[in-house]
């Protein structure tokens, strides 16, 4: 698939119009719905504006395949200040699961949180990119307990984007993910992780329905970009709470239609 066009209302906008400073977690409601790609466009469109961005990525599974990690898919894409992976596992699965298959250490709580809040100490911005959904077990308390992205985020305190399909079957994995997050007292937004080039009734309707929970839409394809074009185009993805120029979903439906 070719790379799609820069958006065309990609202008920076000053710090001060952000919202979502401090600690943001990144989770989805599914795995391979964009959350990586996302947190580049943030971190894009953040550092435009003038912000110290760092992230933070808990647990890394499936080195044992070769390929990028997700830190290193950022990296190159939108070139964080900081960056962190604090835990890496051979095999593809849940970060728990996958520190036993391997017998390595799994996550301990606190340790991450003592991790993110440092970087918290000393950058305007510190994404903490999960693994999978929301409720995946991460590691283990110290009570040998397991925790998850969920916890995580109570513990912090911190804000979640929630990173959804644009497809069928969004809407119930939206909602329950997003209730989960209300029912810890977790504020939360939802990002549209690749909106398709060629949108069906299913996808229009779904945006319709999302549009009071949205703050970006990413359009499909756009981690296959030239680093520099990601990164100039990322503001007109993303709403003013997250430091971009999207400010009126019709414009964009327009835009993108």
């Amino acid at each position: 698939m070719a790379a799609p066009e820069p958006a065309a209302r990609s202008t920076a906008r000053p710090a001060e119009a952000g919202e979502w400073r401090g600690i943001v977690l990144i989770t989805g409601t599914d795995t391979d719905v964009g959350k990586t790609i996302v947190t580049s466009a943030i971190v894009a469109a953040a550092q435009a504006a003038g912000l110290h961005v760092a992230v933070i990525k808990p647990g890394q599974t499936g080195t044992a395949e070769g390929g990028p990690t997700d830190i290193d898919l950022i990296t190159r894409l939108a070139h964080p200040h900081t960056t962190r992976t604090l835990a890496s596992y051979p095999e593809p699965l849940a970060p728990l699961a996958a520190a036993r298959v391997a017998g390595m250490a799994p996550l301990e709580l606190y340790e991450v949180v003592d991790a993110v809040r440092a970087e918290a100490d000393k950058h305007d911005l510190v994404l903490v990119e999960g693994a999978g959904g929301l409720l995946v077990p991460m590691g283990v308390r110290p009570s040998g307990a397991a925790w998850t992205v969920a916890d995580l985020a109570t513990t912090l305190g911190g804000q979640t984007i929630v990173v959804a399909r644009a497809g069928l079957g969004t809407l119930n994995h939206t909602a329950l993910t997003l209730e989960a997050l209300e029912r810890r007292g977790v504020p939360a937004k939802v990002v549209l992780g690749a909106w398709p080039a060629e949108p069906e009734l299913v996808h229009w309707a779904n945006l319709t329905e999302l549009v009071p929970h949205l703050v970006g839409a990413l359009p499909d394809g756009a981690g296959a970009m030239e680093p520099g074009v990601f990164q100039r185009s990322a503001p007109g993805w993303l709403t003013p709470a997250l430091y971009g120029v999207l400010d009126d979903w019709r414009v964009w439906a327009d835009e993108v239609s």
